[in-house]
């Protein structure tokens, strides 16, 4: 969780500044002498950036780090919702991608690209050729500069070759909504910035304001952003004047952050969803809600990142983030778990280890991230689904099938036949599942041809409302929704 601070780091220098001030005396002078006398001339920006810098960072907690010019402008870009892109939402595995959709007003969109195209080459870089990591890494630097991409179109013998520039691209942190069942809604959160507050309350509306019957908040895979959307958030849910969190740091004492007077929340219940990777913003919007019993929570344990990261634009453009307080949840329980013995605020968090109540006497988990009230995980992979997925075989067979069936509508479903279609698909690809393997997965191999279907006939959102349909965390917060507390 990070707040910045517009102030130079020489205006908060401790009491001791006689002593700062001879230690870096004596730096300067060894950075001197390594400079001028060396057998090897340095770079002095990377001595700095990279040795000086972190060295003095290193004895800290490992969420305290210095950003070099670059870093501290991609942080400050993350922190507002653009970032440069072409506009494609793509299938990507080993070897291959594949274009899933192309957003109206975007140079994909322009240029021409269709759901079902594969790329072939990217600035020359042939795709078959490069592992998982080399190929996200391509991806990544592909929006830096003009990109050229040579593409395979199904039925369409001749490559297709694409020039596109990258432009600022609007990525909503509320990326998904629509409804589950009649009057229960769903809204997946990727991430918290200063949109995030509004784009929720606006999804909700949307989806049918206070006379909604119930709400998933889905903040899986959410590693959190910023304090004031996390707040914001919360907001929404509780009454006027309850905590949402306090913070607690060695110079900036205690202070508590409580739902702002006049507030007006929804009532409806709420369930929100956590896994391993949902961190800082999300893990203080479910553990308020969770000491409130204002809503259940379901899935897996949080990542448990509980840091007030202090952002401080240094001269040179560069910044520092820096570790100054810890959260709590308003029953006391820290968000943060113990890093090991090497760093002096794991002690603080371990401290607040142990058993908690809620608002009405409920038994929380204390010592680190937010613990669910049900367990749920998603379905585990067998070796079939396991292959069938990382081979594209989902993807593969739905571009050949929608491109053979145009006009698809909503009403669509996998039937008998065209699972013994994909069957013959991956037999002439020498792939023959055992009699016990096909019936096993046959239900979720079902579930992700429609999946793939709907992404390329009608886009990735109704893809999303497609997989809703079987996720077990999801399908386990609905049962929770309509049963009390407990």
């Amino acid at each position: 969780m990070r707040r910045f601070f517009c102030v130079l780091l020489a205006l908060a220098v401790p009491a001791a500044a006689d002593e700062i001030e001879s230690l870096v005396r004596e730096f300067a002078g060894v950075f001197a002498a390594i400079e001028s006398l060396n057998a090897d001339p340095i770079d002095s920006q990377k001595a700095f950036y990279e040795g000086a810098i972190p060295g003095m960072l290193r004895g800290l907690d490992p969420h305290s780090v210095f950003l070099d010019p670059a870093q501290f402008d991609q942080l400050k870009q993350l922190q507002t919702s653009t970032q440069k892109g072409f506009g494609s939402v793509v299938s990507v595995l080993p070897g291959r991608v594949i274009f899933l959709q192309t957003l109206p007003g975007t140079p994909s969109s322009r240029a021409g690209l269709a759901p079902g195209d594969e790329l072939v080459s990217l600035n020359g870089y042939a795709i078959d050729r490069l592992e998982m990591e080399q190929l996200i890494a391509l991806l990544g630097q592909s929006r830096q500069g003009s990109a050229r991409l040579e593409v395979r179109r199904p039925g369409n013998a001749r490559i297709l070759t694409f020039v596109m520039v990258p432009e600022q691209m609007q990525s909503p942190p509320v990326e998904r909504v629509f409804h589950l069942k009649e009057g229960v809604g769903y809204l997946r959160v990727s991430s918290f910035d200063e949109k995030t507050g509004p784009q929720i309350r606006e999804g909700i509306e949307k989806l049918g304001g206070h006379s909604l019957k119930g709400l998933v908040l889905d903040l899986r895979n959410n590693p959190g952003g910023l304090v004031p959307a996390a707040l914001e958030t919360a907001s929404l849910f509780l009454q006027p004047g309850q905590s949402i969190l306090t913070a607690r740091g060695r110079r900036t004492g205690e202070h508590v952050e409580k739902v702002p007077e006049g507030n007006r929340p929804y009532t409806f219940p709420v369930a929100v969803l956590l896994n391993g990777r949902s961190a800082s913003a999300s893990e203080i919007v479910a553990g308020s809600l969770q000491d409130h019993d204002r809503g259940v929570v379901v899935g897996e344990p949080s990542y448990g990142k509980g840091l007030v990261e202090s952002v401080f634009p240094l001269s040179d453009n560069a910044g520092l983030a820096l570790t100054t307080s810890l959260y709590y949840t308003p029953s006391g329980r820290s968000i943060q778990k113990p890093l090991g013995k090497a760093f002096a605020l794991s002690e603080r968090a371990a401290q607040s280890g142990g058993e908690f109540r809620t608002a009405s006497g409920r038994r929380v988990r204390g010592g680190g991230g937010i613990e669910p009230d049900h367990i749920a995980f998603p379905r585990p992979h067998t070796r079939l689904s396991a292959f069938l997925d990382a081979s594209g075989a989902f993807t593969t067979f739905a571009t050949q099938y929608t491109q053979s069936h145009p006009g698809l509508d909503a009403s669509f479903q996998v039937t008998p036949q065209i699972l013994d279609e994909f069957q013959v698909f991956l037999s002439q690809r020498n792939v023959r599942p055992g009699l016990g393997e096909w019936s096993h997965d046959r239900e979720y191999i079902r579930n992700r041809l429609k999946t793939e279907i709907f992404n390329l006939a009608f886009g990735v959102e109704k893809g999303d409302e497609v997989e809703a349909e079987r996720d077990p965390v999801i399908l386990k917060a609905l049962d929770a929704l309509a049963a009390p507390l407990q």
